[in-house]
């Protein structure tokens, strides 16, 4: 094809999200032309790879998308999903973004003559910016080990759990105690299901504490707007699992214990399946103490801020364990325990091969200073800690999004004027 009769854009964005339409909505405030590509849907994921009682770990208040903040009347409680879904529709209703959807972009590849060229499934287009607004879950981590288990064990991915109904009969094993696999783990005990979890080195967190939400106190502490230069792990702290906490039901603590105590079974990280018995790491007690490490920490953090700041609020106080292993159990007979499916929690990794830049470390993941990277006209949004903790969030995905158009109109204006 010859690319002086295609298509051109001032800016393309690859991505139908929350993040790329919160970019779109910012493109048009400063008159900018541009494209949105999005291979499924607009917010697909939010549809297809969340489970049916899934609702938000962030109170309402926190939704603050551009031209779209929450405007119901439960600020301080937790969106479930089909309510996630509506408010996410009237956001692409206020943006109304110029979207091609069912469009896979294939490539990215710098041209000649400056800018690049956008190859898709429906052709090609070129482009001064290109902004990836693809998020950084693209193909979900399922270990090689899971090749050599029994045929008739089910195994699915995080991102494919719906319910306990759609599971065999038989005992459940979660691997991993993130995010999702805390609340998966969750959802399958309160649905009566016998559950063995892996758990790994997630940290967790108080739902509420000395009468408030504990995301309300760290947001007036100013922890969500602390860039990620600032934090005291600087760049690494994207690479930490997020705390385990739950929306559910009004909200409320996930305490593993808690759960073990009611007969939920608990190992350690899962290493390997010998042919007839899972291999677990001896790292329980040392996972769960540095758990509660974590969450009694930031409540003292909280009530160092009441003190220094005269506020009056209930009394403090600390998390005493419920439960705690008898003993580390390195091994899990598969044949005798009952385990009849396995749901892998373990995270997603990147995918960026389709753009041809050098703006990527030894791991795949972006080089960048809040969104903005070394190739002029290569920028990434929607990404953990991409400025602050809501980068990749609803909660301050839209400043983001603002910050990185602001340069593209200030580089256009520029080379407008050379």
């Amino acid at each position: 094809m010859n690319e002086n009769r295609i298509q051109h854009y001032p800016v393309v964005i690859v991505g139908g999200g929350q993040a790329g339409l919160s970019t779109s909505y910012h493109l048009r405030e400063q008159g900018i032309d541009h494209l949105v590509f999005e291979k499924h849907k607009a917010m697909h994921a939010w549809a297809t790879q969340r489970w049916d009682n899934f609702c938000l770990v962030t109170p309402n208040w926190q939704c603050a998308l551009p031209g779209h903040p929450y405007k119901g009347d439960d600020p301080h409680g937790f969106m479930v999903k089909h309510e996630i879904l509506d408010y996410l529709k009237g956001f692409r209703a206020v943006v109304d973004p110029p979207i091609r959807e069912g469009v896979s972009v294939r490539r990215v590849t710098p041209r000649s003559e400056g800018g690049f060229l956008v190859s898709t499934t429906s052709g090609e287009v070129s482009a001064d910016n290109v902004v990836v607004a693809s998020g950084g879950y693209h193909e979900p981590i399922v270990p090689r080990m899971a090749e050599r288990l029994p045929g008739h064990i089910a195994q699915i991915h995080s991102a494919e759990y719906r319910n306990a109904d759609q599971l065999p009969d038989g005992a459940v094993l979660v691997v991993g105690s993130g995010q999702s696999g805390a609340q998966i783990a969750e959802d399958l005990h309160l649905a009566g299901r016998k559950v063995v979890l892996a758990v790994g080195n997630a940290p967790r967190c108080a739902r509420f504490y000395r009468g408030r939400d504990v995301v309300t106190w760290l947001a007036d502490m100013g922890y969500y707007d602390m860039p990620v230069e600032q934090h005291p792990l600087r760049e690494g702290v994207r690479d930490n699992t997020n705390h385990y906490v739950t929306g559910r039901d009004g909200g409320r603590d996930i305490d593993l214990r808690k759960f073990a105590a009611e007969g939920m079974e608990l190992y350690g990280v899962l290493r390997d399946y010998d042919g007839a018995s899972l291999v677990f790491d001896t790292n329980l007690a040392s996972a769960l103490e540095d758990a509660d490490r974590t969450y009694n920490g930031i409540n003292a953090a909280i009530d160092k801020y009441i003190a220094e700041n005269g506020i009056e609020a209930p009394p403090p106080s600390v998390y005493e364990p419920v439960w705690t292993p008898a003993a580390e159990r390195p091994t899990l007979d598969l044949a005798a325990s009952g385990i009849g499916a396995i749901v892998w929690c373990i995270g997603f990794k990147p995918d960026f091969r389709w753009l041809d830049a050098p703006v990527f470390n030894g791991a795949g993941h972006p080089q960048h200073r809040r969104g903005i990277t070394a190739r002029e006209g290569i920028y990434f949004i929607g990404l953990p800690w991409l400025h602050t903790w809501g980068s990749g969030r609803f909660g301050a995905v839209g400043r983001d999004a603002e910050h990185i158009v602001a340069h593209i109109a200030a580089r256009s204006l520029k080379e407008s004027a050379a």
